[in-house]
């Protein structure tokens, strides 16, 4: 293999890691295990996988958050110097020019794509790609807004196709469907929190990049003092959501990730008190991570004889 391909294969590496691709199958997964076992839980899993336009939204949403991954990497490359020299040092193979010419095509691709389902989607993922953009450029820099705005354009592709799915209830069924929406975000509230946390965890490992560039975090305005407190009020919240899931409605054999969140967090948050250094940290945010990517494959516990005898798999009549 000469230099030229070696350094090709170099530069689709550093685009890989920009875009996060390791990311963009959980993603995935997680949109259609959703659809499957939470949010359209009455449909056959047969019509859901072979529905067009979920796939056209849930390919759309993969492509806008990758196109966000790239815009943010773009306003972050001085800050993860400090933060993540490795990482940014294999991000700058591409250049700049080439991340923004990506990030264009990206979002281009994701409204041609919205457009062919209907102009609300449209105007949606229009809407989801300018609040990215305007969380990397300006309110990321900031206190609690930047966390609450990271957390929930993380959620928000969920609640694209819960709306997809609400529009195309036929009338008669509209009252039963408002009733498992409790269900659905209490699910969306446990999700939500998560994350939250880890942006917040997040702050803390990045604290040092952070204050270099002018980030004004929790961290950094208020001490990290307040910010575990205000971590282990937030953990302390998700009981409520998990109470709703475990005792109100039927989670399955979900049940079980649910109590092992909340065994693990109760650790998280004695290491977290001990904690003061930026291994210590990265090593709560692996365990936020973790408990995330682990909750996508879980969903399959809620009704697991899809997998086992594929009752909702099978075509009717």
């Amino acid at each position: 293999m000469n230099r030229k391909d070696k350094l090709l294969i170099m530069k689709i590496a550093s685009l890989f890691s920009v875009v996060r691709g390791y990311n963009i199958p959980i993603i995935i997964l997680a949109q259609y295990l959703s659809a499957i076992f939470i949010l359209a839980p009455e449909k056959r899993a047969l019509d859901i996988l072979l529905d067009f336009n979920l796939f056209i939204l849930v390919f759309a949403s993969s492509l806008t958050i990758a196109s966000g991954y790239i815009i943010n990497n773009f306003y972050d490359s001085q800050k993860d110097l400090i933060n993540r020299p490795h990482k940014s040092m294999l991000d700058r193979l591409v250049s700049q020019k080439t991340k923004l010419s990506v990030y264009f095509t990206l979002n281009f691709i994701v409204a041609l794509m919205a457009l062919f389902v209907s102009w609300r989607v449209f105007l949606f993922f229009s809407g989801y790609i300018f609040f990215i953009w305007f969380y990397s450029h300006k309110i990321k820099k900031y206190p609690i807004i930047g966390n609450l705005m990271a957390a929930l354009l993380a959620v928000l592709p969920f609640f694209a196709i819960l709306l997809y799915f609400y529009t195309r209830i036929p009338f008669e069924d509209i009252e039963n469907y408002k009733r498992q929406l409790a269900v659905i975000f209490s699910h969306a509230s446990f999700l939500f929190v998560l994350l939250l946390i880890r942006e917040m965890i997040k702050d803390l490992e990045n604290l040092k990049g952070d204050l270099a560039n002018g980030y004004k975090t929790i961290p950094i305005v208020y001490g990290e003092r307040i910010s575990k407190v205000i971590i282990t009020v937030l953990t302390v919240l998700i009981i409520l959501p998990v109470y709703v899931l475990i005792e109100i409605s039927d989670v399955g054999f979900m049940d079980i990730y649910f109590y092992s969140c909340l065994i693990i967090l109760i650790f998280f948050l004695l290491y977290l008190w001990k904690s003061d250094s930026k291994s210590q940290f990265l090593l709560l945010h692996n365990v936020l991570k973790f408990l995330i990517v682990a909750g996508v494959f879980c969903i399959v516990l809620i009704d697991p004889s899809v997998l086992w005898h594929g009752k909702r798999m099978l075509l009717t009549i």
